[in-house]
């Protein structure tokens, strides 16, 4: 039956979601259906960035640093850039326009630049090595891009053209030499709801990455449903507040959908600091957390886990943060209840995909540890989930049943860039995203995961295209058969891992693959083992190598050598 926190949060989305309420709720037709949405959102994220950062223009928005700069300065910078791009660097509407950069304030000025000047943001995993950045550019014709000094040494072959960036100056020095094409007299296009306004790269069983268009509608729709859920559940616990203004620690990849959406974008609405981290360090993060006084913290599950457990938290002062958030890969039960009891403020788990903009599900504190294995419900009042059979039908199956978890909202993506069979395979004639992952729906509406149809594996939050690490191994001449697939791992959820038959004779080692890996693919995809086998792989009746056999069998044999 409902929890009283579940009870409180129907009510506050209720009372808010009223045509007197804080944030009314309008149609929008969609798959020939009618799907709400928030009606007063405004219709772009130029105009949701205007909004948000003249209403707290004053109020310290980036911490880089020794840098500190308000909503007024970003908004003021996101313009210049923006004129730039349109009078200087020739964007026009739709336009495709990458950022290759580490998690900083040029990175976050040059998207709402880019995405106030017309074009479409085109964010670029900062992970990936010179083919899989080529790879994408080369996918949605991506002609400009941002990039820092790393990431510019990778993009050496490329045709697109890329402009250096020097993020490791203060906002003005890194973004110099852009601002200096500026126009005062320059013209900003009018952007609309249906405007393409984002593409994210997502990995899927193919192993090829794609890149998912979104438009403004979508992004700004995904954001609101941050926004009703934040506010809901503020309403609904009170008393927990901090008594701290709003400010969150920016740990999680900008170039992932929940840095963007849940992070990056939310925090305008709230007028909410950021706290820039441009590597992982738990140490450094708790810092941040006492000298900022941090009131929120998301991550990928291992990050809230490494400072609960690490052996100098009782030094450091983190009674601000009311919430730890976790999202991007499973986090174990027994994770959840460590994390409850070790840190002050109260777990979240969210449930969300690239192609539905990081909406989808949340558990939130109480009901996260009364049900820690679950996503939680659909996230109200914009979400639907549904359960379909995993043969790829369209049937819906009843609660309690394990199927192919849909997801149905205002905030899913449009496209797949250039990929029209792919789009349409990603929906249901009336519109659920087939997540490609497998679960069911309890009794209350609890969404529980039990794993996947995608071949992938889920690092720490990074999807590993399976098909793709084998793709690099065959590149190997020692290689005649290989496998990838997850191995369980205490901090980051999952690793990847590998078996390989070698061609007879030949001497190559799992250490020799892993230093031929190294050069081929981000260093987060080699897998963390590699095993291998003086027989052929074992085959189904299909001839595919039975990935199930071989996946039991040496992740029994990895815990046993682990022990």
């Amino acid at each position: 039956m409902p929890s009283e926190l579940d009870r409180r949060m129907t009510a506050a989305i209720a009372a808010m979601t009223a045509d007197d309420g804080a944030l009314p709720l309008g149609r929008c037709e969609r798959f020939g259906r009618s799907l709400p949405l928030v009606a007063s959102a405004p219709p772009s994220l130029p105009a949701y960035f205007a909004r948000y950062c003249a209403d707290h223009a004053d109020a310290t928005f980036l911490v880089a640093g020794a840098e500190r700069l308000t909503f007024a300065d970003v908004h003021q910078a996101a313009t210049s850039v923006a004129r730039a791009l349109v009078a200087g660097y020739g964007v026009r509407k739709g336009d495709r326009v990458g950022i290759a950069t580490r998690n900083s304030a040029a990175w976050i000025v040059l998207y709402m630049g880019i995405v106030m000047a017309g074009g479409v943001a085109t964010l670029l995993n900062g992970w990936w090595q010179s083919e899989e950045l080529d790879a994408a550019l080369a996918d949605v014709d991506c002609a400009l891009v941002f990039a820092d000094h790393p990431r510019r040494a990778r993009l050496a072959a490329t045709s697109a053209r890329v402009v250096d960036i020097d993020d490791t100056l203060p906002l003005a020095g890194a973004l110099a030499a852009v601002v200096a094409r500026d126009d005062p007299a320059a013209v900003l296009p009018a952007i609309g709801p249906d405007d393409g306004a984002t593409i994210l790269f997502t990995s899927g069983s193919t192993g090829r990455a794609k890149g998912a268009l979104s438009d403004h509608c979508a992004v700004v729709q995904a954001t609101f449903s941050f926004l009703a859920q934040a506010r809901a559940i503020r309403s609904a616990s009170a008393g927990l507040a901090s008594g701290y203004k709003p400010a969150t620690l920016v740990n999680l990849p900008l170039f992932h959908v929940t840095g963007e959406v849940a992070v990056l974008l939310l925090s305008f609405a709230l007028g909410r600091k950021l706290v820039l981290m441009p590597r992982w360090d738990a140490a450094e993060a708790m810092r941040l957390i006492e000298a900022e006084r941090v009131t929120y913290f998301a991550g990928v599950p291992s990050m809230s886990f490494e400072i609960a457990t690490h052996p100098r938290r009782d030094t450091y002062d983190l009674s601000s943060v009311t919430d730890f958030s976790a999202g991007g890969a499973p986090w174990p039960a027994e994770h959840v209840r460590r994390v409850a009891a070790a840190l002050p403020g109260a777990p979240r788990i969210g449930y969300g995909l690239t192609e539905s903009n990081a909406v989808g599900t949340a558990n939130w504190r109480g009901n996260c540890l009364a049900k820690p294995g679950s996503a939680g419900p659909a996230a109200r009042p914009l979400v639907e989930i549904a359960i379909f059979d995993p043969d790829g039908s369209e049937t819906e199956l009843p609660q309690g049943e394990r199927g192919e978890v849909g997801i149905r909202s205002i905030c899913n993506f449009r496209a797949y860039w250039g990929d029209p069979a792919a789009t349409a395979a990603a929906f249901t004639a009336d519109g659920f995203l087939r997540s490609g992952d497998i679960g069911y729906l309890d009794a209350d509406g609890y969404l529980f995961i039990v794993g996947r149809k995608k071949d992938i594996v889920v690092r720490g939050g990074e999807n590993v295209g399976c098909q793709e690490v084998e793709a690099a191994l065959y590149q190997n001449p020692a290689v005649v058969e290989a496998a990838v697939f997850a191995l369980p791992d205490e901090r980051l959820g999952e690793v990847p891992g590998a078996v390989v038959h070698l061609a007879a004779g030949a001497t190559v080692t799992p250490e020799g693959l892993r230093a031929f890996l190294a050069g081929r693919i981000a260093a987060f995809k080699v897998p963390a083992r590699i095993w291998t086998s003086a027989k052929a792989l074992p085959r189904l009746g299909t001839e595919k190598i039975d990935k199930q056999s071989l996946r039991a069998r040496y992740a029994a044999l990895a815990a046993a050598e682990t022990v």
